[in-house]
């Protein structure tokens, strides 16, 4: 061999060599490079060729960690999964005693306090109606929006056939039930003075108009009468004398009879499917007077 050929075959220069060519093959594969064989030296040596030579990683091909990466949005967490996202209904926002609440419940076994009370806001109902109706000021407004939105949406008409009734004025209409009908069938559908809800300011009795079934059950099976069951919620009012719970309101079915309880409440009594004001706050039955 001469001085060239042993220079070229040196261990110094096959161990340039070997490190170049494993670069080469390196930056050509773009891949990674693992040289057990080679000293430290070289190595330190192959990692500054390799990250020099090497093409930069596109942002596409970077590791994203999971919890940055985007998702599809999605709504806010609903549902016993998740209960503190969940606003809760306050069922002791208002009273169900003070007979200025919205919430008051009266029944046969909670009479108004005091019994001739007479509510401090009340106004005319400007709606068509037989006898001219007076509520609260809020129950007012949602009445008008109510027929207003069944008038727009069915084409046809509600009115008003009694609202707010003063404490005489109950006396009269018990009195009256009383001496056509006897006590026992005046208690099923007339209140006695004192617990009716006509004293808040916040009942209706509705019919059609032109009137078809008016007071009668009947009414629940007409379209004036099918859309309020199915509607009326929406403006905060409740059918107050469902045909199955007699035995929980004492009073038979009337489908025309609404109560004003406000939008939050009876939209929480739509959602829940709860009927009846006494079972919705967990109070007794009240079928009969005390």
């Amino acid at each position: 061999m001469g001085r060239d050929q042993q220079s070229v075959m040196s261990p110094s220069f096959r161990r340039r060599r070997i490190v170049a060519l494993t670069v080469v093959g390196a930056v050509l594969a773009g891949g990674a490079l693992v040289v057990g064989t080679i000293s430290g030296q070289a190595t330190h040596s192959l990692a500054g060729v390799v990250a020099s030579s090497a093409p930069s990683p596109t942002p596409a091909s970077l590791p994203i960690p999971v919890h940055t990466q985007a998702g599809p949005s999605r709504p806010a967490p609903t549902g016993s999964q998740h209960p503190a996202t969940v606003p809760t209904f306050n069922g002791s926002a208002r009273s169900i005693d003070d007979p200025t609440s919205l919430w008051v419940v009266v029944d046969k076994a909670r009479a108004l306090n005091p019994p001739d009370y007479v509510p401090p806001d009340l106004v005319d109902v400007p709606v068509p109606h037989v006898w001219e109706p007076r509520l609260r000021a809020e129950a007012s407004s949602a009445v008008v929006s109510m027929f207003a939105a069944f008038t727009a949406e069915q084409g046809l008409q509600l009115q008003s056939h009694s609202a707010y009734r003063s404490y005489p004025t109950q006396v009269d209409v018990y009195g009256t039930d009383v001496t056509e009908h006897g006590q026992a069938v005046a208690d099923t559908s007339t209140a006695r003075p004192g617990t009716s809800e006509h004293q808040t300011g916040l009942a209706i009795d509705i019919s059609s108009l032109p009137a078809e079934c008016a007071f009668e059950a009947c009414f629940g099976d007409t379209v004036h009468g099918q859309w309020l069951a199915q509607n009326a919620w929406r403006f905060g009012f409740l059918l107050r004398y469902p045909a199955d719970k007699v035995a929980i309101t004492g009073y038979a079915y009337e489908p025309w009879h609404f109560r004003y309880i406000g939008v939050d409440l009876s939209t929480e009594m739509h959602r829940t499917g709860v009927t009846t004001l006494e079972e919705f706050f967990g109070l007794p039955a009240a079928p009969t007077y005390p």
